[in-house]
């Protein structure tokens, strides 16, 4: 899968998304301009210590982004949508774009992808859900629609042996 962030503002949200993409083996795409730096204190205590086993790519503008990934079927993530993330079919390597959080994907992109565009439902009077929670909402379904590919999908419980502790 891809997240494709496309000049993310909030280092905290970027440093969340990352921390998602390395637990699901997902490629980050950063298109700048960047709010913050890489290397911000807000962006490591967000994740940025799983930093070095993400892959991540960064693009200098929307165009260069589109060049370097030969034009790829994106899903943009919008309130604008008429359909829900949850009507789309993803395939394992699916692009899916997040605007900034102060204005979301400019219009213009938005038009020239509509048919691609999807929205997490919500009540109309709110908005928009957090960006981090977001990616985490749709890049799930992605997963479970392809039920779950390399993911770990079993814990185990470990018990504890408390009582017997307490007696030694």
């Amino acid at each position: 899968m891809n997240i494709v962030l496309l000049e993310p503002e909030i280092p905290a949200n970027t440093g969340n998304i990352g921390r998602t993409c390395v637990a699901t083996g997902t490629t980050l795409h950063l298109i700048e301009p960047l709010g913050f730096r890489l290397t911000e204190k807000n962006l490591q205590r967000a994740g940025m210590d799983y930093w070095d086993r993400l892959d991540v790519r960064r693009y200098t503008n929307f165009r260069d982004f589109l060049e370097k990934n030969s034009y790829p079927k994106i899903f943009m993530a919008t309130t604008k949508a008429k359909q829900t993330y949850a009507d789309v079919q993803y395939d394992a390597d699916s692009f899916v774009m997040f605007g900034k959080e102060s204005a979301g994907i400019p219009e213009e992109i938005l038009l020239e992808h509509e048919d691609t565009c999807i929205r997490i439902p919500m009540l109309s009077n709110e908005r928009s859900l957090n960006l981090a929670n977001s990616v985490a909402i749709i890049l799930y379904e992605a997963f479970r629609q392809q039920g779950f590919c390399s993911l770990q999908e079993k814990g185990e419980l470990h018990r504890l042996t408390w009582k017997s502790e307490q007696n030694s």
